[in-house]
């Protein structure tokens, strides 16, 4: 049909406006509220949700996925990689299509990684180490979380990094640090309070694999007690086990024992602190005019705590174990990848040196108390 020359401009832009809004959001450009949802999701149980949170969930999985990568080809820690390249692309968490599913990554898919973590985990393990680790463990993470609340009170941090620095130190890592901060309440800085846990214990924890094996030689340690002090003081599961197969076999059977156990910490610890959390509130009615109740169980440490018991109690297929470890690390790459989306490098450098001051402070201290704690604990 032909058109008068100015209908047919017309008809091209809106063209043009119909190619615009096909791209969506990943540029952080919003559909037309009119738009329809794609057919495929109107099929699915809660279709709406999916169609919201897949553009979020696929950027923050994709990320995670060259962050493995470049971990697998440069031998670097995957963590510290998810995050940076995460705040690389920070704008889509501004604006647009790709925002509710980075928070869904942030929040969700971090807990069921956490939970997935207890297959890692046996009663038999934990009993093979006799009582002497039990102790240490127990009192070492305990001090460390307190010393990181006295400290971080004082260098003016509060205390809230002062429970996830002190936690990350002393039970596993960015993990511990991930389980933690979904406890806490909600206030401004728990994402770069959250970024700055995980950046520094990774840190800090590659070092301690390189430099420990080293100080165990000095010290003229036997293998059980090198496993022992490898496991109870280096912060990442991962660089505990390259620290203790790096000088033995037996040192590093004895040190992933040890550090399985000080994982094992997460739930005493976090089940805690959300009651300290709960209590810190102001008592009476919440922001919406209802009487506040006890603080509801963590339905991940439910199942964190419930996967200990099936793993312990039920001889599993190994790959089942096997594919849910996989599982758990790509939930907590894609977490953090999410993470690194909501934060930015100027909030980052305006936090100063305090807070690295902190976690070095802490590492000092989690790994002078297994030393004298080895040393006088019969």
């Amino acid at each position: 049909m032909n058109l008068p020359p100015n209908k047919r401009s017309l008809s091209k832009v809106e063209d043009s406006l119909d190619h615009y809004y096909s791209l969506e959001s990943m540029e952080g450009v919003s559909p037309p509220p009119a738009q329809a949802r794609p057919h495929w999701s109107s099929r699915l149980p809660k279709g709406a949700f999916v169609h919201d949170v897949y553009p979020g969930m696929i950027a923050a999985g994709t990320v995670g996925m060259a962050a493995t990568w470049l971990s697998q080809h440069y031998n670097a820690p995957v963590m510290l990689f998810a995050l940076l390249l995460g705040m690389a692309f920070r704008f889509l968490h501004e604006e647009g299509r790709c925002v509710r599913g980075i928070e869904f990554s942030a929040r969700t898919i971090l807990r069921i990684g956490v939970a997935l973590l207890g297959l890692r985990i046996t009663f038999g393990q934990i009993a093979s180490l006799g009582i002497e680790p039990v102790i240490i463990v127990v009192t070492g993470v305990a001090t460390t979380i307190a010393f990181g609340l006295l400290l971080a009170r004082l260098l003016g941090l509060g205390a809230n990094f002062g429970y996830l620095s002190g936690g990350a130190v002393g039970i596993c890592g960015a993990s511990a640090a991930l389980a933690i901060s979904s406890t806490l309440p909600a206030y401004d800085k728990r994402e770069r309070d959250t970024v700055l846990t995980v950046v520094g214990v990774t840190t800090l924890s590659t070092i301690a694999m390189i430099f420990y094996p080293v100080l165990v030689s000095a010290l003229h340690l036997d293998h059980a007690q090198a496993g022992m002090f490898l496991g109870g003081s280096i912060h990442d599961v991962a660089q505990v086990v390259g620290a203790g197969y790096m000088i033995s076999q037996e040192t590093g059977d004895v040190a992933t024992y040890v550090k399985l156990l000080r994982v094992a910490m997460l739930i005493p610890v976090v089940l805690i602190l959300s009651l300290l959390m709960f209590r810190r509130m102001a008592p009476g009615a919440d922001a919406h005019g209802k009487r506040r109740s006890a603080p509801p169980f963590p339905l991940f440490l439910a199942a964190f705590a419930g996967l200990v018991v099936v793993n312990s109690a039920l001889p599993l297929p190994s790959l089942a174990v096997q594919s849910a470890s996989s599982i758990s690390s790509w939930c907590l790459v894609t977490a953090i990848a999410a993470l690194g989306m909501k934060t930015s490098f100027r909030d980052l450098l305006a936090v100063g040196w305090r807070p690295v001051g902190l976690m070095v402070a802490e590492t000092i201290w989690i790994a002078g108390f297994v030393l004298l704690a080895m040393r006088f604990i019969p």
